[in-house]
């Protein structure tokens, strides 16, 4: 793969409001990656879609603060700002209940955006977008101008079908997703294996794509890469909450391959990133480059113990 130092990314879909029980946070796949990358350098742009009301405003203030390119997230007057219901277990895991409709619903394609996407270097999406038709045709036009296509498989019942997920996957360069939406979809394709690597296989052949990631929570993760296998076996933390912790992976990890950096040592450090991310409150704490390296170093002296 090239090296790309300023990476140039688009992340595609919602961008809403956590409600979480005792307070509200500005959240969304698509914004956390977006978040994240820029963190790494990376410059950042949100294709996505809001109301024309306090909620949405506030969104777009919140973007300009933090350096992200928002010149790209439309206005709704018939939609309102997208709102997530988020619970958290006592082990910190999150489900969801997510609003519908809302404007990230309703993103309609332009000249704009097309030539946004065909100037970046990466161009990351989810499936949770495609629960509307006309966000869902828009992404697939966009996805026709884009050099390197990143799917970021976001399984939120009732909002996928399999018809939608093959497609998307079979348009993507690289495919993320956790063990759970691995072993789902394998079930789905009348996958006939049960090890992850015959799965993770398995998607890649079935849809031709050369690079598939699967996370593994508090395990780590696996990636295919170039018809290689690479493993991190994760990063002890405290969870806090697991809320854009698989974001922050992906961001990390795509920003580190882009720039030549080796699958192995890209991989470690996603991990680590994830970690550190569900060790805190929400999902774009800081994480300085310190704290990171420093982490890293810990951990690794407590694995050779």
């Amino acid at each position: 793969m090239i090296k790309l130092f300023k990476v140039k990314a688009v992340t595609f879909g919602e961008v809403l409001w956590d409600v979480f029980p005792t307070q509200k946070k500005i959240g969304g796949a698509p914004l956390n990656v977006a978040l994240r990358m820029k963190s790494f350098g990376a410059e950042s742009t949100i294709i996505s879609k809001i109301g024309s009301d306090v909620d949405g405003k506030e969104i777009v203030s919140f973007l300009s603060e933090k350096g992200i390119d928002a010149d790209m997230i439309q206005v709704s007057e018939e939609y309102k700002t997208g709102v997530v219901n988020v619970m958290i277990n006592e082990k910190g895991n999150a489900s969801y209940d997510i609003l519908y409709p809302s404007a990230w619903d309703k993103i309609a394609l332009n000249e704009d955006i097309k030539k946004k996407v065909s100037d970046a270097d990466v161009f990351i999406f989810g499936s949770l977008i495609c629960r509307d038709e006309e966000s869902r045709s828009t992404l697939n036009a966009l996805l026709e101008e884009a050099k390197y296509k990143v799917f970021d498989v976001n399984l939120r019942a009732p909002y996928y079908t399999t018809d939608v997920l093959v497609e998307l996957m079979m348009k993507a360069d690289f495919i993320k997703l956790n063990d759970e939406e691995l072993f789902e979809i394998s079930r789905k394709l009348d996958s006939p294996y049960n090890s992850f690597e015959q799965n993770i296989k398995f998607i890649a052949d079935k849809t031709n794509t050369k690079q598939v990631c699967v996370t593994k929570g508090a395990f780590g993760a696996v990636l295919y890469y170039s018809e290689k296998f690479y493993y991190n076996s994760g990063y002890f933390i405290k969870v806090v909450d697991t809320v854009g912790a698989g974001d922050s992976f992906l961001a990390s990890l795509i920003v580190r391959l882009l720039r030549g950096k080796s699958p192995q040592k890209s991989l470690n450090y996603a991990c680590a990133i994830g970690a550190l991310v569900a060790g805190e409150e929400g999902a774009n704490p800081k994480i300085s480059e310190k704290v990171i390296s420093d982490y890293m170093m810990i951990e690794k002296k407590n694995i050779k113990k």
